[in-house]
């Protein structure tokens, strides 16, 4: 094992690689990354897929017996992402057992076109639990004002759920909310609230990218909050983690099973040359977080990452910042709103990509 990124998951740090491909299950690249890199879950998006389903031919094979069966575009996407989901599924279940079900997580994400859709968002959620039918799956679900209720309800079912697409500490505390009322209601149902889990995904460098863009416009002054943004916004959202979950309401769903959802570190490669390559995983160590990292990152934090800055006890100081950015000019509601719907739009742009390299496949 690597000594640094031992280190990292010894600090209370569940490293999970954003990234999945069959190239990568069928080469033993996923399988090392386990074994040597203390890699416990994966996660996958539309970006991701499109990336992996468009480019080489791993796929071919499979592509040619869904053209012979006649199936359509949309039945073809599924069943290429569920296979590959379900095949890392099976890969992490021993990390699964070990961990009770914390880790060995594989993540797939519900269609971006049904973003704002309550009702099909759950539809689509069922679906996906059920066609890849393995304990180790999460579903996500984007955090968006729609996908609020959607999140409840799959809670609700027993249906475990990775929330994503989340930006604001505001809107985290809704999604706490959607996930304990959901146990709430699967306590009533007589379900095992042991058996249901939640990641609540919060993106760390696509704040710094949009607040650092509008601080260049501002200049002056403001250049020397650049960078600031998203450790302080993530640190600010794990105060509001240990609040939430060490009230007395959750404390009784704690005392039937129930689990906290764990924060997700989330877009945690820098995009810029300008910050350390490790910066968004050496400064958001805390106990009980999950850090999904490409591999570009991941490989940069096993080379010459260490544990920087402290998450826990910092809020006051994070919360400075934040002020400091709305005084410089920094319209936070704005940015908020912008990002998530960038999110959303990025995805849909990717699963229209994705669309068509499998239409022009089936032929």
């Amino acid at each position: 094992m690597n000594d640094r990124l031992r280190e990292l998951s010894e600090a209370g740090v569940s490293i999970w690689l954003d990234d999945l491909s069959r190239d990568r299950l069928r080469s033993g690249n996923l399988a090392g990354l386990i074994s040597e890199d203390c890699v416990v879950g994966v996660t996958t998006n539309p970006t991701i897929f499109a990336g992996a389903i468009g480019h080489g031919n791993a796929y071919d094979e499979q592509l040619a017996e869904l053209k012979s069966q006649g199936v359509d575009m949309a039945e073809a996407i599924t069943q290429l992402t569920t296979t590959d989901v379900r095949d890392a599924c099976d890969l992490f279940a021993e990390t699964y057992r070990a961990t009770g079900g914390k880790d060995g997580r594989v993540s797939i994400e519900v269609e971006p076109g049904i973003a704002h859709d309550t009702a099909a968002t759950v539809a689509r959620a069922r679906e996906l639990h059920d066609r890849v039918d393995r304990d180790e799956l999460f579903v996500k679900i984007p955090a968006t004002r729609e996908g609020l209720p959607a999140i409840t309800a799959c809670i609700a079912a027993g249906i475990s759920i990775n929330v994503t697409l989340i930006f604001s500490v505001e809107r985290y505390r809704e999604v706490v909310e959607a996930y304990v009322s959901g146990l709430e209601q699967a306590a009533e149902a007589g379900l095992d609230l042991g058996r249901i889990r939640s990641v609540a995904s919060l993106f760390v460098s696509r704040v710094d990218v949009e607040i650092d863009k509008r601080l260049d416009a501002i200049a002056g002054e403001a250049l020397t909050l650049k960078g600031k943004a998203g450790i302080a916004n993530s640190r600010l959202a794990y105060a509001a983690y240990e609040e939430l979950f060490g009230t007395e309401r959750f404390a009784a769903l704690k005392a039937k099973g129930a689990h906290e959802q764990r924060p997700l570190w989330a877009s945690t490669g820098v995009k810029t040359n300008d910050y350390p390559d490790t910066l968004y995983v050496a400064n958001l160590v805390a106990p009980n977080t999950v850090n999904t990292m490409p591999e570009k990152t991941l490989r940069a934090y096993a080379d010459h990452g260490e544990i920087g800055e402290p998450v826990v006890g910092k809020d006051i100081e994070a919360a400075a910042t934040m002020k400091a950015l709305e005084l410089a000019g920094i319209e936070m509601t704005d940015v908020f709103l912008t990002l998530e719907n960038e999110g959303v739009e990025k995805f849909e742009k990717s699963w229209a990509e994705l669309e068509e390299t499998v239409r022009k496949a089936l032929g």
